[in-house]
């Protein structure tokens, strides 16, 4: 039996050949031409020594090499380790050892720290997008002078397509094993529902392609179902609404710091964009900056919920099921998530209908594991069932409510805060844009619930708003949780997806760290 998640992009290439594939800049690069220059990169680097079960790193940008490379890679068979574009050369240092990788493709604008730690790793480097020529082969430049491979190499199921490393929040990167089942059957999964692509779809991809909502949610659903994808190589509001309008965007895939931005970018700019839907991921999404995007763009948002390790989408409010906004929604076709016993390691013991308890997951989108780390690989997977390290509840109708990850959990006096539940409550505070809820140490209560606010335009974050918004937040959550604590922010430290990076908040609001 064979599988390849090559397929993808192969398939729609000869049912649609003719149609764009992607949009990039002025260019309009349609399936046919996207498949060419696909096979023609695979057969460079098969010329490079790799063949079927290497692994070859990609440290590329948006722009249409990422897919060229990456469904090249899946061509010959071989294993695609898309890194993460903001690491430094220590940290590719890492990714590069602990996949094995073969070769590392670069992009010109990542070429000083990923050149470096190709270096300390002992890989070789390939370029794209490289103007001057220093010796390295340049992929882009010898493509063009080599002829296409044939068609995909074939593969089992079960055999590994893309090697995903987690953002490490604690310890070291963890590379998640995604096999070609796990890919394809979360592409064509999800491209029906909660999706809903089709061939005239066009999609704005501003999420970045090394990260799997991007890359699988992304760019996957959209070559599978032949639509096109308008890339953006680097998101910001303006320009992303601006890009929505000339390019006749339907859908679009975002994480909630994007939703912000497109707000602050609409009060500037009256035009708004064809969109029938969009989607929101990578962290919770606060239920007033959905009204708001609702009522501004007219355009409904389905939240949802995934992870690296799922290849990655566990479940979504879709159109089959009203919206429930505040909850991810209910699992996807083929999947299985249910609420358990945080606190018990070595079992999964599932817990009644509306408890608060760790959400466990199984079903074709469950990682392989964790690429040479048996131990970990053990802590997580455990009776068939996925532990994924978030808190939730799961109601009668089974739609799945996130309230926090086990490690943002704060405990006051003994009483636990989830942190999202406070956001959601202080986000209708008029003053208030953007907020994250922390723990910061307590020599009495042990923590102190800290609310660290960017406040609205015109608004001064002064010791008098931060005693306003105590006061306010006092009258509406109980007394364990409204926090004793607010400070202010300009920007929020943002991890590769958008996720506001709270271990960062945490370290700078704490004295003495």
């Amino acid at each position: 039996m064979t599988l390849t998640a090559a397929a993808v992009l192969a398939e729609s290439a000869l049912r649609r050949p003719d149609h764009p594939a992607l949009v990039f800049g002025p260019r309009r690069i349609t399936y046919r031409e996207l498949w060419d220059a696909t096979r023609r990169y695979a057969a460079v680097l098969r010329d490079h020594g790799i063949g079927p079960g290497d692994r070859v790193a990609l440290l590329l940008p948006n722009t249409p090499h990422f897919p060229m490379v990456y469904y090249g890679v899946l061509a010959l068979g071989a294993v695609a380790v898309p890194v993460h574009g903001l690491l430094r050369a220590e940290e590719i240092v890492h990714v590069l050892r602990d996949s094995e990788s073969k070769v590392l493709v670069c992009g010109a604008p990542m070429l000083t720290e990923g050149a470096k730690g190709a270096e300390v790793a002992g890989v070789p480097v390939i370029t794209v997008l490289e103007e001057r020529h220093d010796g390295r082969p340049r992929l882009d430049a010898l493509a063009e002078h080599t002829g296409p491979i044939d068609g995909c190499v074939p593969r089992e199921p079960g055999d590994l397509a893309v090697v995903l490393y987690t953002s490490g929040t604690t310890g070291r990167p963890k590379g998640a094993m995604i096999t070609h089942f796990n890919l394809v059957m979360n592409v064509s999964t999800t491209m029906l529902s909660p999706f809903d692509l089709g061939p005239d779809d066009v999609l704005l991809g501003c999420l970045p392609l090394f990260h799997t909502f991007g890359q699988t949610c992304g760019m996957g659903t959209t070559f599978l179902a032949g639509g096109t994808m308008v890339l953006m190589s680097r998101f910001d509001g303006p320009g992303a609404l601006d890009l929505m309008v000339t390019e006749g965007c339907t859908v679009f895939m975002g994480v909630p710091t994007m939703y912000l931005a497109l707000l602050d970018a609409a009060a500037k700019d009256p035009r708004r964009p064809a969109l029938d839907r969009t989607f929101s991921g990578g962290s919770a999404l606060p239920v007033k900056v959905l009204e708001d995007f609702q009522e501004v763009f007219g355009c409904p948002i389905y939240e949802g919920y995934g992870l690296t390790e799922a290849s990655p989408v566990v479940a979504y409010n879709q159109k089959a099921w009203p919206r429930k906004p505040g909850t991810v929604g209910r699992p996807i076709w083929g999947v299985e998530a249910e609420i358990a016993a945080a606190e018990v390691e070595d079992r999964i013991e599932l817990l009644p209908t509306g408890a608060v308890g760790e959400i466990v997951i199984r079903g074709h989108n469950v990682m392989a594991g964790y690429l040479n780390r048996p131990e970990a690989t053990a802590e997580v997977l455990v009776d068939g069932w996925f532990r994924s390290g978030d808190l939730g509840t799961k109601d009668t109708e089974g739609y799945l409510t996130l309230v926090d990850r086990k490690k943002d959990l704060v405990v006051r006096g003994g009483y636990n805060v989830y942190p999202r539940e406070v956001e959601d409550v202080l986000m209708r505070h008029p003053a208030i844009a953007q907020v994250a809820v922390v723990g910061l140490p307590d020599e009495v209560y042990g923590e102190e619930v800290c609310a660290v606010v960017r406040p609205r335009p015109g608004t001064a974050p002064d010791t008098a708003l931060g005693s306003a918004i105590v006061a306010w937040a006092r009258e509406r959550l109980a007394g364990h949780k409204y926090p004793r604590r607010v400070e202010f922010i300009d920007t929020f430290p943002l991890g590769p997806s958008g996720k506001v990076l709270k271990r960062d908040l945490v370290s700078r609001f704490t004295p003495g760290r």
